[in-house]
Order: structure tokens, then sequence, then C-alpha cells
């Protein structure tokens, strides 16, 4: 399992890979189930992370194959 800075990293990197890329996806970053606590103090996981990073990746890999000129390089 990654650690918690990887994580970090990565969702970094991808997060800036759709600011740069595709700018139009931005409004639904902040949409995201992940992104919002049901709890008043949630505890950040390693888990939560990486659901976190795979709905960035699931959300970017949906969108880029519609935009032939994208490389993947996440």
């Amino acid at each position: 399992m990654k650690t918690e800075t990887e994580l970090n990293e990565n969702i970094l990197k991808i997060t800036m890979t759709i600011r740069n890329e595709f700018p139009e996806l931005m409004k639904f970053l902040n949409e995201m189930p992940e992104t919002i606590p049901v709890e008043q103090s949630p505890e950040v996981t390693n888990k939560i992370l990486q659901e976190y990073y795979n709905s960035l990746e699931t959300l970017l890999r949906k969108y880029a194959p519609n935009h032939p000129s994208f490389i993947t390089n996440f």
C-alpha cells in the first residue's frame, strides 16, 4: 500500500493534469462524494486518499479518450 505522502503526491499530480489539460473538469472536483465529509471531524486515512485518487483517475480516464491529443501520463 502506498504511503500518505505518495498518495498526496499522486492526487496533486492528477489534479494538476486535470487543471492544466482539462480545466472544464474542475467544476466536478468539488462535487465528488469523496470530498464531502459525512462527519464533522473526519479522519483522513490512506484508504480515503486512495479512494479519492481512484475517483479522480476514473473521471480523467472517462473524459480523456474523447480528446485524442491527450497523452495519458498519470
